[in-house]
Formats: C-alpha cells, sequence, structure tokens
C-alpha cells in the first residue's frame, strides 16, 4: 500500500442510506468493542486475511487499525503500526507507476484492487494483493479507507500454472465480504433490537456522529444532523456540566465513559439516559475519539425514584406529630418526584364545592397557596371530582372543562394539573393536587403513584387529626371524670356488689349442686365401707368409686378455674371410645340407678386431639345435663362414631372434614325452641333458682369450638334431647403438642404467602414481617382481590393468611371458596374479636388470634406448610 495525503480530495457525495450500515459497522471496529460478544469484530481480529483502515481526516491518512494477521504479513508490531501512513512498506523494489495509481484511487475516493510489491520490516519482500475501498458516514462524508492484503508472491511467480488458483481466491474474498456484510447487518439489527444508539466524539473538532437509534433516543429525526451541541443543549440543565466533566475526565485520565443524565425532548418530555464509551489515542498518546452506547433508562430511574419517595413518605407519616405538617411535608415529597410547579392537599366541602388550603409546596419562583378556594371557579372538572373521577388536564387552555377558566389557572402555575379525589362514604372530602406552570402529558405511572400517595395521606392525617382530637377529649374526660368520682363511687360500689352477690348465689348453688353430687357417691362408698361382713372385691370397688370421684371433682374444680381465667389447652391424642368406657362407670354413678345408661364405641379406635381433662368434663356436664332432664329416673344412649361432616347448625352452613361424632341422647323433658339458641349462654339455665349454674353447657360448646369442633343439639318437647359434639379426628400418634417443638422463628425459605388484610397497616406489617423471615407475599385488601390473585395464577401461592372480619365476605367465607376451588390450598384464620368461635367457628381452619407475634405467626406458617 503506498501513501494517500498528496493534495485535495473532490468526492462525489454517496447515498447515505446505502453507507449507513457500513459506517456504523467500521466505526464499532475502530472503537474496539469486546471482541467477545462482537461477532464481526471477532471475525476481523481473528481472520487470516491483513486488514488495515486508515483515517483520511488525520493528518497523513494515519493507520488506526491493523489485525493480527496484518502483522505477521508485515512483520512489524501494532505499535510499530498505528498512526503510520503505510508508506513504511514500500522498498526500492516497490513499483512507482503502482504507487500512483493507489495514490489516484485514494485521491478520487475510489475502490482499487492491485499488486504491489512491498517490504517486510526484515528487508524481505513480498507480493502483495491489495484491496482498498472507501468508507463514509451516514452524512456521506469519507470516514476512513479499509484495505485488505493477501500475500501472493508464490501465485505471482507461478502466474501462469495458477490462473485457476487465483479464480477461487477471489471466490473465496467475495464469500468472505458477503459473510462480513451479513454479519454487520446482524450486529446493526442487534444494537437497534436492543435500543443501543452507538456514537463517536471527536475530541479535537468536537464533531459527533450518532447512529440512527441514537437520534431516535434523544427523539430527533434520524435523517438530519446530530451535533454535539444539539446534544448538550437536548440534557438538563442540571445535569449539563455533569456531561461536560465526564468527557473531559475521560480523556485526561484514559479511562472509561460512563454517565447519566436526564434530557428533553423536543416534544418536552423528560427521559433519563445512560452513555458509556471509551477514548482512543493516537501511537503519541493524542486523545482522538470517545466512541460508545446510549441507551433510555427511563424506566428503571422512574421506579427507583418513586419507591424512593414512597419510603420517605412512610417516614413522615410516622414521624410527624402535626397534621398540617404531615400533608405538606406529603405535597413536597410528591411534588418533587414529580417535578412539577406546586402540589398540596386540601379539605373539600362537597356542598358548597370549596376546598381549604392551610399550605401547599411550591418549586423555586412559584407563590404557595392557602385559604378557602372555589372550585367551580376553576372550571367544569369539580363534577368529576364529585364522582370519585381522577382529572388529568394536560393543557388548561384547550381541555373543554377548563377552556373557559384557563387563564385563571395559568395565573396559578396550573396549566397542567392533576386531581386525585378523596371520597369517604361516596362523598367527596378531600383532594390532592398536582399543578405545572406549562402543558404537559401525564403519564400513567406518575397518575398511580399520586393515587396512593392521595390515599396514604388521607389515612395518615386523619390518623393525625383523630389522635389529637381523642388526646383533647381524654384530657376534657379526665377533669369531667374527677369532678363526678366522688357521686358515682358509693352507686358502682353498691352496683356491684349487688351483681356480685346475684352471680355468686348462681354460681355457689350450680358447684353446690354438681359437687353434692359427687360427695354423694363418697359418702354412700364410704357408709358401705363401714359393713363388717364387706368382701374384698366389693371394698376394692368402693375404695376405687371413691378414688375416681374425688379426682374428677379435682378436674371440675380445675375447670371451673380455666373457665374463669380463658386458659388454653392441652391437647393430646386420644381414643374418643376408651376414654369413654373409662369414665362409664363415673357416669353411672354420677347419673344414679334409676338412669340406664348405653354406651356404644366402634371397633376402629377413633382418634382426636383435644385436652382429655376438658372432654370428660363436657362428657360428665352433658350427662348432668340428661339427668336433670329426666328428673333421676330414664335412659341415656351414647354412641362415638366418625363423620364426613358438620351439619349446619346455628344459621352457619355444613363444614366438611373428618370428625369423631360423640351424640348422647336422653329420654327427658326436652328443650322448648325459644330456647334451644340460649342453653350454651354462660349463667343460662331452666332449673330452678340454687339447682344450677348455667355454666355446664358453656363449658362444653366452649370446648368444643376452642377443640376445632362444634357441637349440635336436637330435641323434641317430651320426647328427650340428643347433642352431638363434633372433634377433628386425627391419625394415631399425631398430636398439636407437636407444635412445641417448631422452631420458634420458622424460615420462609422463599414460601409464597397471599395475605388477605383489608387494615392497610396490619397489611404492610404482616408482608414486611414474613419477607424478613424469608417469605415471599402478595398482599390483597379484601376477599374479593384475593380471590382475583388466585384465578391469575393459584400455583404460585403455598398458603393464604386471611383476616376473618372484613367488609363484605369475610375469611371464613373466603376459606371456605379456595377450599371448594383449590382443595390443596392451605388457609389459616387470624381475628381480634375473641368470640369468632362463638359466632361461627373455624370450619376446620386453623386461626391465630390477634394481636399475634411473629414467633407465633411463623410457626403456624410452618405448621400448615407442613
Amino acid at each position: 500500500m503506498t501513501e494517500s495525503t498528496d493534495g485535495a480530495v473532490e468526492r462525489a457525495p454517496p447515498s447515505p442510506g446505502a453507507i449507513t450500515a457500513d459506517a456504523e459497522r467500521i466505526a464499532a471496529q475502530v472503537i474496539g468493542q469486546d471482541v467477545g460478544t462482537d461477532p464481526f469484530v471477532a471475525a476481523v481480529r481473528a481472520t487470516r486475511m491483513p486488514m488495515i483502515i486508515t483515517n483520511p481526516r488525520l493528518p497523513d491518512n494515519p493507520v488506526v487499525f491493523a489485525n493480527d494477521a496484518f502483522c505477521r504479513l508485515s512483520g512489524y508490531d501494532r505499535e510499530d503500526i498505528l498512526g503510520r501512513n503505510c508508506r513504511f512498506l514500500q522498498g526500492p523494489e516497490t513499483d512507482r507507476d503502482t504507487v500512483a495509481l493507489i495514490r489516484e484511487a485514494v485521491r478520487r475516493v475510489e475502490s482499487i484492487e492491485i499488486d504491489i510489491r512491498n517490504h517486510r520490516k526484515d528487508g524481505e519482500t513480498f507480493w502483495n494483493r491489495l484491496l482498498l475501498a472507501p468508507v463514509f458516514d451516514t452524512e456521506g462524508v469519507l470516514a476512513y479507507f479499509f484495505a485488505s492484503q493477501v500475500d501472493v508472491t508464490i501465485e505471482r511467480e507461478r502466474l501462469k500454472g495458477l490462473e485457476s488458483s487465483n479464480a477461487s481466491l477471489m471466490a473465496e474474498l467475495t464469500d468472505r465480504l458477503r459473510l462480513q456484510q451479513e454479519q454487520e447487518r446482524e450486529l446493526a439489527f442487534t444494537l437497534r433490537a436492543a435500543r443501543f444508539g452507538t456514537w463517536s466524539l471527536e475530541i479535537a473538532t468536537r464533531r459527533l456522529t450518532a447512529s440512527e437509534t441514537c437520534k431516535e433516543i434523544f427523539g430527533r429525526p434520524v435523517d438530519q444532523p446530530f451535533t454535539y451541541e444539539d446534544r448538550l443543549q437536548a440534557i438538563h440543565p442540571d445535569d449539563r456540566e455533569k456531561s461536560v466533566l465526564e468527557v473531559r475526565r475521560c480523556v485526561d485520565e484514559g479511562t472509561d465513559y460512563d454517565v447519566v443524565y436526564r434530557i428533553y425532548r423536543p416534544d418536552g418530555e423528560m427521559r433519563w439516559i445512560g452513555s458509556r464509551g471509551q477514548p482512543f489515542f493516537s501511537a503519541e498518546g493524542t486523545a482522538l475519539r470517545i466512541a460508545g452506547v446510549s441507551t433510555d433508562i427511563t424506566d428503571q430511574r422512574r421506579t427507583e425514584i418513586t419507591r424512593t419517595a414512597l419510603v420517605e413518605l412512610g417516614d413522615v407519616f410516622r414521624d410527624t406529630e402535626d397534621a398540617n405538617d404531615l400533608s405538606f411535608e406529603a405535597a413536597r415529597i410528591i411534588g418533587r418526584t414529580i417535578d412539577v410547579s406546586r402540589a398540596g392537599y386540601g379539605e373539600v366541602d362537597a356542598d358548597s364545592e370549596t376546598i381549604r388550603i392551610v399550605r401547599d409546596w411550591s418549586a423555586p419562583g412559584v407563590e404557595p397557596l392557602s385559604g378557602s378556594f372555589a372550585l367551580r371557579d376553576l372550571g367544569t372538572y369539580v363534577d368529576d371530582l364529585k364522582r370519585g373521577d381522577e382529572v388529568c388536564i394536560e393543557d388548561s387552555r384547550t381541555d373543554p372543562r377548563t377552556r373557559d377558566t384557563g387563564e385563571a389557572l395559568v395565573e396559578l402555575d396550573a396549566r397542567a394539573i392533576i386531581n386525585v379525589p378523596v371520597m369517604e362514604n361516596g362523598q367527596l372530602v378531600a383532594m390532592l393536587y398536582l399543578a405545572d406552570a406549562g402543558a404537559r402529558r401525564w403519564r400513567p405511572d406518575e397518575v398511580a403513584f399520586v393515587r396512593e400517595a392521595a390515599d396514604r395521606t388521607r389515612i395518615a392525617s386523619e390518623r393525625r387529626r383523630t389522635e389529637q382530637a381523642l388526646a383533647t377529649l381524654a384530657e376534657s374526660l379526665e377533669q369531667q371524670v374527677a369532678a363526678r368520682t366522688n357521686e358515682l363511687n358509693h352507686a358502682e360500689d353498691a352496683l356491684r356488689q349487688s351483681q356480685k352477690m346475684e352471680a355468686v348465689g348462681q354460681l355457689t348453688g350450680g358447684v353446690a349442686h354438681d359437687f353434692n353430687n359427687l360427695l354423694t357417691v363418697i359418702r354412700s362408698a364410704t357408709d358401705l365401707l363401714k359393713r363388717p361382713d364387706l368382701s374384698a372385691e366389693r371394698r376394692e370397688r368402693y375404695i376405687d368409686a371413691i378414688s375416681d370421684t374425688a379426682d374428677r371433682a379435682a378436674k371440675l374444680t380445675g375447670q371451673l378455674l380455666a373457665f374463669a381465667r380463658r386458659q388454653a389447652l392441652q391437647p393430646e391424642v386420644i381414643d374418643v371410645g376408651h376414654s369413654l368406657q373409662v369414665i362409664a362407670d363415673m357416669l353411672g354413678t354420677l347419673t344414679g340407678s334409676r338412669i340406664v345408661i348405653g354406651i356404644d364405641v366402634p371397633e376402629t379406635p377413633c382418634f382426636t386431639s383435644v385436652d382429655p381433662s376438658q372432654l370428660d368434663t363436657a362428657l360428665v356436664n352433658m350427662a348432668v345435663n340428661a339427668r336433670d332432664a329426666m328428673d333421676g329416673a330414664g335412659r341415656i344412649d351414647i354412641a362415638v362414631r366418625t363423620a364426613s361432616f358438620i351439619p349446619a347448625v346455628r344459621s352457619h352452613p355444613a363444614v366438611e372434614g373428618r370428625f369423631v361424632a360423640i351424640a348422647m341422647r336422653d329420654t327427658g323433658s326436652g328443650i322448648a325452641a325459644d330456647k334451644l339458641e340460649r342453653i350454651f349462654e354462660p349463667f343460662f339455665t331452666t332449673k330452678g333458682v340454687g339447682q344450677g349454674t348455667g355454666l355446664g353447657l358453656s363449658q362444653v360448646f366452649g370446648f368444643a369450638k376452642q377443640s376445632g369442633g362444634d357441637i349440635v343439639v336436637e330435641s323434641v318437647l317430651g320426647e328427650g334431647t340428643t347433642f352431638t359434639l363434633y372433634l377433628p379426628e386425627v391419625e394415631e400418634g399425631v398430636s398439636a403438642a407437636d407444635d412445641d417443638t417448631l422452631e420458634s422463628l420458622a424460615d420462609g425459605h422463599g414460601t409464597c404467602v397471599l395475605v388477605v388484610e383489608d387494615n392497610s397497616e396490619v397489611g404492610t406489617f404482616t408482608t414486611q414481617s414474613l419477607a424478613e423471615l424469608g417469605y415471599l407475599t402478595v398482599w390483597a385488601a379484601n376477599a374479593q382481590d384475593a380471590l382475583a390473585e388466585l384465578d391469575r395464577d393459584a400455583a404460585r401461592f403455598d398458603i393464604v393468611f386471611s383476616d376473618v372480619v372484613m367488609p363484605g365476605m369475610n375469611g371464613i367465607e373466603l376459606g371456605k371458596a379456595i377450599r371448594a376451588r383449590y382443595p390443596d390450598l392451605p388457609v389459616v384464620l387470624t381475628s381480634g374479636y375473641s368470640n369468632v368461635l362463638a359466632q361461627d367457628g373455624t370450619h376446620g381452619f386453623e386461626l391465630l388470634h390477634k394481636p399475634y407475634s411473629v414467633e407465633q405467626l411463623s410457626r403456624v406458617l410452618r405448621k400448615v406448610a407442613g
């Protein structure tokens, strides 16, 4: 190859569309992209064909790229080649006419293929078949010369016998060039598909060469120039200096160019751009250019900014005491996040259509607002707000709702607005508003963020106002209570004493009745033991009767104390039939000789996990209740069976599952229909004064509910009554006590929990707590949202954890719906009401009482997850 710098070069501008891809491809080679990921660059570097690229825009048209094959061909190291004109390959035996032909092709900016006699570094001559071609940039300006060489020494020496070989070589070269073009097209497609805009900035001239994708990222027409000055003007004023300094640092330090900045597109939209590049230097160390890529990272940055703003809002809501300060701080965070002129929160009187603003946040140079404003004076969009609809106006001068009042809004720096209504019971009560001084297109993610912030602000501010009002009220009430305390003390003491004596009287009568029955057995057995002719066997039987009766009395006493303290049960896995047979004699003793007791238990054991002493107490209370209903004479039949459901009872639907049913039928007088709903109430009794406390059936009911079961009663006046106690059936050896062996804080290990909680604070805390334990969570605010989540993809959830008391469908109804649709998905219920069990029962679901600790929550989830 020869020199190519003589004289001015007149160039006919080629078609920009035809050479755009080539220019970008050559630029990519020059900037040294990663050969591991770029197939074209890897091919150029790895090919055995020597290749170089020169830059005619630099003095003396120096070599700016040489592959390994060219270094091997010439014998020079790459450091000896770069930055030099390729005339260093010429020597005494180089033909000057051939040099002139190459020079003329360079001057004309034309391609040429020619054989030239060159010299290697060690002086050895060789025939070099040179293929030289110009490369233009996107604007039709000459950018580079591309040259490939082939050592054809042997071919030249054997020219006559190698014509066919020459043809094959040319065919191979053509194939390689075609492959190169295909690789170039593939690279261009990949860059466009990934939305990477390539660019190159000449350091000396500040000349910017940008790809079509790069121009599109900046919102510029692809067929028009895009200069470095255009790029700087597009950058946000606050980020412009940062971008300029990064160019300077990259050149000075010789390290990668890496910067993130904001731009304004011609349509006014702000976008976030990330740019990365690499500097290139001449052999003398002079900075030539920075080449790299730019990509739009707006969505990622917006997500990060929104998340940060929500966290900051949470801190404000937690730490700010005054409700007005809280509203202002929330408006400040929202306004800066969305980048608007003003933001505020105000209470609305829907009847008068006015909004009261204590103070709003405004950007520098914008006057803040305060006071009362008539919404109707600013446009007809107040009708949308009263319906609960959000108002998004891009230009108040052209929107039909504000066309007549647009100038008034512009004077308030509110040419573009977002108004989010806050509704309570279908009534407009407050509004969060944002305004921008210029026309603006609001994005859906901005509206969604403002909507969520409005709801949170309303809840937090109202909570603060309520707390303040309660504090004031409490102070006032304390003063009133102090003034009336002396007057009420005597009356309260008298009433309390009267109630206490009545309750003690009822309790004493019932306890005395039950214990007198037990004492009768003990006294009778004692009298019989005094008989001198008593056999050893009968003596032992009477002693056992005394011992068993004493145990029964001790258990009844313990149960009475437990009932008063509402202590938790201590479940064990027991065979119900066996337990019933053990206390059969005791039941016979309690009911008396005139009552026949029949016991029917199946041959196959029926296991349940309950507190054994509580079960015995429940059976005793049921038997005593049956005895009293028969006036001490009749028959009691007790049968144990398994059941697949609990029938509908007390307005509750049937519950499917595996249960052990203990049915106790008497031949007594029966129970009137109007009293069936009350027989399980504490202290309710149909007996005469002093004949019972009314606690017996209440204990049975509470025991059944606490054990995960229920009790059903059927009665016909004059014929008798049947009480059926349902308890959950378990496998032998499985005990609820095993729960104690669970880890106190179980690791979720990625278990996915659908949390259903209508209280946003509880829902947020629960999901955060579970996340800390390694659970994955999805939060639904109500049962309908929870079912929608499951309908979308139920397979992703391992457990549903739901509140019981919710508006609309409650937790029990939700659990039953889930059980019907997804029978293998476990459901855990939670409630803060202590009477939920008595009202409806759990229907076989696990129940966790509020308030619960994180340890309790982790244990119950680990239990049901298995």
